[in-house]
C-alpha cells in the first residue's frame, strides 16, 4: 500500500519510497512475534500507523538538524514514519517497554534508518533536550507536558516554536481547556480523504522553557 503514502507523499525520493514499502513486510514478520500492533490490524498498517504518523509533517516541515523525541514510540509510531521523511533531522525513540524498543530497532536496521535512535527508557528519565516532542495518544495533554517539559530546547530553529505534537481521537475540549489559549489543533480529515481519519487531529503546543 506505499500507493497510499504516495497518493499524500508524491516526491519521496526513490530510496524514500523503498524504506516505506519495506515496512509491510518486516512489520507483519515482527507482529507475529512480538504483539506491536493489534494482529486486526496489521493489514492497516499504511493507513492507521505510517500515513497516521506523517499527518505531523502537514503540520510542520521539520528543518535540518531538527531533533525530534518520540514519546512512548511502541514499535516505531510516529518516529520511524518521520525519520524517513526526514533524513536531515535527528529522532530519538523511546518507550518503556524493551520488547517494542527491539522491533522498532530491528525496523530501522532493516531499512538502513541512520537518523532514527529506539532507546528502552521511560519519558521521567529521559535527560536530553529536543526541539519537538512527538507522540500518538500515550496520555493526557497535560501529563505529557508534565513529564517533557525538560526535554524542551530554547532555542527555535523551525517555523513553530519548539514544543510537543500529538495524534489524538476523539472529543478533546476537556483535554485541551487549560491550554486553549495556546494550543493548536487540526482534523486530519482536512488533509487525507480516508473515513478512518475523521474524528481524528494533530495538536501543537508551544512549549516555553
Amino acid at each position: 500500500m506505499i500507493s497510499l503514502i504516495l497518493k499524500y507523499f508524491p516526491k519521496l525520493s526513490a530510496e524514500q519510497q523503498q524504506q516505506f514499502a519495506a515496512l509491510d513486510a518486516l512489520y507483519r514478520d515482527w507482529n507475529a512475534k512480538i504483539n506491536v500492533i493489534s494482529r486486526r490490524d496489521i493489514d492497516n498498517l499504511y493507513e492507521h500507523h505510517v500515513l497516521h504518523s506523517m499527518a505531523i509533517a502537514k503540520m510542520i516541515n521539520f528543518r535540518p538538524g531538527t531533533r525530534i523525541l518520540d514519546f512512548g514510540t511502541g514499535g516505531g509510531f510516529p518516529g520511524i514514519p518521520l525519520a524517513i521523511l526526514f533524513p536531515d533531522s535527528q529522532f530519538k525513540l523511546i518507550d518503556g517497554t524493551g520488547k517494542k524498543i527491539r522491533v522498532a530497532q530491528a525496523v530501522c536496521d532493516a531499512i538502513g534508518l541512520k537518523n532514527c535512535q529506539p532507546v528502552q527508557l521511560r519519558g521521567e528519565e529521559e535527560k536530553g533536550r529536543y526541539d519537538f516532542v512527538v507522540s500518538r495518544a500515550v496520555m493526557p495533554l497535560a501529563d505529557l507536558v508534565k513529564i517533557v517539559r525538560k526535554n524542551i530546547a530554547k532555542e527555535n530553529h523551525n517555523a513553530l516554536p519548539n514544543g510537543i505534537i500529538c495524534l489524538k481521537g476523539g472529543d478533546l475540549q476537556a483535554e485541551i481547556q487549560p491550554f486553549r489559549r495556546i494550543v493548536e489543533t487540526a482534523e486530519l480529515s482536512s488533509w487525507f480523504q480516508e473515513k478512518w481519519f475523521k474524528q481524528k487531529h494533530v495538536l501543537y503546543l508551544p512549549v516555553a522553557v
